[in-house]
């Protein structure tokens, strides 16, 4: 803890260099869109995989998708900002474009393994909920 507080005494307080400001806000907006809209998207079309999931419970397919929701923007807000920084100053575009590119690919890489976790798990409850229910009843003619 006191190594953080004194990098953190030693950190200048000077507005100096632009591009990492543009890195940073560029990073920032598109970083957020991202997790946004995948988040949106998530949930819209998460539910009915989720009533599936829970057998009809929509009551409960609801309350997960809404807690699976919280917990990704979670997640992704408190990544995003732990990976704000790069450790060094931009000193032309081109840098820019390489620092921006590394970082907002990590966020979508973290987003689609979120995703694909979640896929499993949930899938593996509706297949386990599905071997303890009784088979359907072959149809009479």
């Amino acid at each position: 803890m006191q190594r953080i507080l004194a990098q953190a005494a030693e950190v200048s307080t000077d507005v100096t260099d632009p591009l990492s400001f543009w890195e940073y806000g560029i990073y920032f907006v598109a970083a957020i869109v991202i997790t946004v809209l995948v988040g949106r998207t998530l949930f819209r079309n998460g539910r009915t995989f989720l009533v599936d999931a829970f057998h009809g419970r929509e009551e409960m397919a609801d309350s997960v998708n809404h807690l699976l929701i919280v917990g990704f923007y979670l997640v992704n807000f408190g990544f995003m900002l732990l990976f704000l920084a790069t450790g060094s100053r931009p000193e032309r575009p081109l840098v820019v474009a390489e620092h921006l590119s590394w970082k907002i690919g990590i966020v979508v890489v973290v987003l689609g393994v979120m995703h694909m976790l979640n896929l499993l798990i949930l899938n593996g409850l509706r297949s386990g909920g599905m071997k303890s229910a009784p088979p359907p009843v072959p149809p009479r003619y």
